[in-house]
């Protein structure tokens, strides 16, 4: 990613409407559908500044893995310990059949080759482990957001069933999320393009409006799983092996 995008990542992960509705999402999905022991082994890829690594913690002991040097500082000291440097796909000093779960959260639309490295998370697993993958969806949604994150691709429902299966493991089936707000973003990536203001800044908004769309986001906590949700920005899914 550019060195921006981590900059604003440091500064805004504690405030911004998305981290702080997301990371309530994510907790809701794990403790649904995880089934984590009390115990569980857990490692973050791709940490980025740790924010999600409290709310992980909560399920079990973390450990975490960030290959950028001034994000993988600030994660440290969040978790209270180092955080490693092995990057995806080879996994390079990660032990081997060792965790309860993986956490890959927009992480894997960053690697070229995503089959090499799903398949080397799972080989981090312990039987019965679980890879808990979040991916942006819609490549017709690519913008300046996804070239200053240095992404890949974007993913559909048919990709990333496809790369999962292709590393040798199943899944619990793919759900949208980010999917109340997702017209608005729709309309604003659309009047970017036709503007020509298509631009990268993922700033919070004005405080009144990043309380309304934490609201907002946030609601899908209760829903996701539980109710299939219309096309949203993102997927999320369980993966394990056979």
């Amino acid at each position: 990613m550019d060195r921006i995008v981590y900059d604003r990542m440091a500064a805004h992960d504690s405030t911004h409407w998305w981290y702080r509705a997301r990371r309530d999402i994510l907790s809701a999905y794990v403790a649904r559908y995880a089934q984590l022991p009390k115990d569980a082994r857990i490692l973050e890829i791709g940490c980025g500044t740790g924010h999600n690594l409290p709310m992980l913690a909560s399920y079990g002991e973390v450990d975490a893995i960030e290959i950028d040097d001034a994000a993988r500082e600030i994660a440290s000291k969040r978790l209270g310990k180092a955080v490693g440097t092995a990057p995806l796909p080879e996994l390079a000093g990660v032990e081997r059949s060792s965790y309860d779960m993986v956490a890959v959260l927009d992480v894997i639309e960053h690697i070229e080759d995503d089959v090499a490295a799903l398949r080397a998370m799972g080989e981090a697993l312990k039987p019965g482990g679980k890879i808990l993958i979040a991916v942006p969806a819609h490549q017709w949604m690519w913008s300046a957001h996804d070239v200053v994150n240095h992404h890949k691709r974007r993913y559909s429902k048919a990709t990333l069933d496809k790369a999962i299966r292709d590393a040798g493991l199943t899944h619990n089936g793919l759900r949208w999320f980010n999917s109340l707000l997702f017209p608005v973003a729709v309309a604003a990536r659309v009047a970017g393009k036709l503007t020509g203001k298509d631009d990268s800044d993922d700033s919070p908004p004005a405080k009144p409006v990043n309380a309304i769309l934490q609201t907002v986001f946030r609601l899908e906590r209760h829903l996701l799983g539980r109710v299939p949700l219309t096309p949203g920005l993102s997927l999320i899914t369980l993966a394990s092996k056979p």
